[in-house]
């Protein structure tokens, strides 16, 4: 072969070169690529280190060793865990089945033509916007068995003479946590639902007007499709805040009286006073298939919503 047949062969422009588009993918990912290590090292590792412990008998100053199930064998045994289990549950399926009714008439409500209604809407939005200790500690108040405003209400109106000890009491304490998480919450339900109710083209509704829908016919027919995928959403994303919710049950009763109001972030902090590190892991791993399970189910909600 010859030398300008070799030079031919080999010329620059023969050479082959990234294409476009896997150039720009890596420019892409370059961008991305210390977003992502920083999550690692803020998200991931305090995670996968949490898991870890829950395998370990640490506690603080001291390492520990490697105990493998005991920590969760320990918790299986315990009543308190079995407690928390009944109660988280309890506190998110009644809060969050009380919030949706609350949120939903409420937004019906609002999103009607009345004069007055923004302002409606800035008063019914204020629980959500106080911080969460201040209306804990004031439904602590409301709660006391003397001078409390409930007990004061219900004597003043002749409904019952004596005074109730709602935070003192197995059979009152949990109804009265989750009262004070629901009036907590459902402005989140409120907001998300009206926001979803503004959505809905009014002309839906004119011509289920036309074809002689009553008020509940249109409800199922337009109301309801409209809203529904963010009320599978809000019911997700509410259950998931509920049952890592610290401060409504801490600041009202600390689990007490007998475990009646016990739930797992409370259990898991009493872990921590007591400085076992490796038991107090364990709850929050426990806790971590079912919460997984509806971080993942909400997730996929909002994408499906968005291709939608």
């Amino acid at each position: 072969m010859s030398v300008t047949a070799h030079r031919a062969v080999v010329s620059p422009a023969t050479r082959p070169r990234f294409n476009a588009t896997a150039q720009h993918a890596l420019f892409a990912y370059g961008l991305v690529l210390p977003t992502v290590l920083l999550l690692l090292g803020l998200v991931g590792y305090p995670f996968f280190y949490a898991i870890f412990i829950a395998f370990t008998d640490r506690v603080v100053g001291n390492a520990g060793h490697w105990v493998g199930l005991a920590n969760f064998r320990y918790l299986v045994n315990s009543p308190d865990f079995w407690a928390s289990v009944w109660n988280t549950i309890t506190i998110v399926v009644a809060s969050d089945a009380a919030k949706l009714a609350i949120g939903l008439s409420l937004a019906l409500l609002v999103n009607q033509r009345l004069r007055g209604r923004g302002f409606f809407r800035s008063i019914l939005m204020l629980p959500w916007a106080m911080p969460a200790f201040v209306v804990f500690l004031v439904w602590r108040v409301i709660y006391q068995p003397i001078g409390g405003g409930l007990n004061l209400l219900l004597t003043d109106t002749g409904l019952y003479s004596g005074y109730i000890d709602w935070l003192g009491e197995p059979s009152t304490a949990l109804p009265a946590v989750i009262v004070a998480t629901i009036w907590r919450g459902f402005p989140f339900w409120f907001i998300s639902i009206l926001a979803a109710l503004q959505t809905i083209p009014g002309e839906q509704y004119e011509a289920a007007r036309v074809d002689g829908a009553n008020a509940w016919q249109r409800f199922r027919a337009v109301t309801f499709p409209g809203i529904r995928q963010v009320v599978i959403i809000t019911t997700l994303l509410s259950s998931i805040w509920t049952a890592n919710s610290f401060e409504n049950v801490w600041l009202l009763t600390q689990g007490g009286p007998a475990d009646s109001t016990m739930v797992f972030p409370v259990l898991a902090y009493f872990g921590m006073q007591t400085m076992q590190l490796g038991q107090a892991a364990a709850v929050s791993v426990a806790m971590l298939p079912v919460l997984a399970i509806l971080v993942f189910a909400a997730t996929a909600m909002a994408q499906r919503g968005v291709e939608d």
